[in-house]
């Protein structure tokens, strides 16, 4: 078989707020550790939109290749790879470290995987669950990953004692943590301005399993309402999407020695950060900014979601082709999403 030469990639276009299309060169030869893969699916997260709106406080590459999260195949290996072989389903993981220790982040100032070939060193690859298709894969690698570690599963003594998690809003991060919930036996309180994106949310409690949802437009003190739904207690981890602007509120719904997981920025990034200090003393809290999670962390994810046979289908809202990545883009920006919207490649 012979291999590729070219690939199809999509790069940012800011000047335009999307994406457009080429056709660059893949390399002749593969280096001893580096593997080829196929892309299959490609999901997107907020933070692949707010790039190109320039709304995204991080540094990156204004012309780089979006998106961090797929499903692929590997096709071809170095001579000194040994842990994958040729027909692996892998993803690549999020992040990892430069020689020199210095943090590089797929699809911000490292091009990302919105193409439908690339080639990656071998550890930066990790093995996806056997019973997933490409496109519940695709959804792994940030918005998993974080779920993963916002609930703290990457630390199993912390985990042990979380009862309770509040999730903010339906997109990505949320709806996977919700499906993390589930099987861990954590109570997930799901927060929505939609009434019809909560009750869609219902159909994934099993065997006597309980969402509680609440409408933050309808109950602008959704705390209180956190703290009804929990005998006044408060939730063990509260997921927070919004940002700055909600962290008052954040404060008030968590359980004293609980843990804010600041994961997003829907809220915006103002000039001024609010003063929490005096709230962090109160609540004995732990907040925590949550940078997705290590190589490591993305593999027990995976091997979680193998063990447990977790349906990562609910986490999918809209599939769109290849060639239709621009309205891709535009629709997750547009916020009508519940879950993941996917490329099919």
């Amino acid at each position: 078989m012979s291999l590729p030469t070219t690939a199809r990639v999509f790069r940012r276009n800011e000047a335009s707020d999307n994406i457009e299309q080429s056709i660059e060169p893949l390399p002749k030869e593969l280096k001893p550790t580096e593997v080829l893969i196929q892309i299959h699916a490609v999901s997107l997260n907020f933070r692949d939109v707010a790039m190109i709106h320039d709304r995204y406080p991080a540094p990156h590459d204004h012309r780089g290749i979006p998106c961090s999260d797929a499903g692929a195949t590997v096709v071809a290996i170095g001579d000194a790879v040994t842990d994958f072989k040729k027909g692996d389903h892998v993803s690549p993981t999020f992040r990892w470290n430069t020689p020199d220790g210095e943090m590089r982040a797929l699809g911000g100032d490292f091009d990302g995987v919105l193409r439908d070939y690339a080639v990656y060193e071998s550890d930066a690859l990790v093995k996806n669950p056997d019973h997933l298709s490409y496109e519940e894969a695709s959804t792994i690698a940030c918005a998993g990953t974080t779920a993963w570690t916002s609930l703290a599963q990457d630390d199993p003594k912390k985990a042990a004692n979380i009862k309770t998690a509040l999730m903010q809003g339906t997109g990505g991060v949320s709806l996977f943590s919700l499906l993390l919930c589930l099987p861990l036996g954590i109570t997930p309180i799901m927060t929505s301005s939609s009434d019809e994106k909560l009750a869609g949310l219902q159909k994934l409690a099993k065997d006597g399993q309980k969402i509680h949802s609440i409408n933050y437009r309808k109950t602008p003190d959704w705390a209180e309402e956190a703290l009804k739904l929990t005998d006044g207690k408060g939730v063990d981890v509260l997921v927070n999407n919004v940002g700055t602007s909600s962290m008052d509120q954040s404060f008030k719904a968590l359980k004293r020695f609980g843990t804010i997981s600041l994961v997003g920025f829907l809220g915006g990034t103002p000039e001024k950060m609010p003063d929490v200090t005096m709230a962090i003393l109160m609540k004995s809290a732990h907040v925590q900014g949550i940078a997705t999670g290590t190589k490591q962390d993305h593999q027990d994810l995976c091997n979680f979601l193998a063990d447990k046979k977790v349906d990562l289908k609910p986490t999918i809202d809209k599939v769109f082709g290849f060639d239709d990545s621009p309205k891709a883009f535009e629709y997750l920006y547009s916020g009508a999403h519940v879950g993941k919207v996917v490329i099919k490649i």
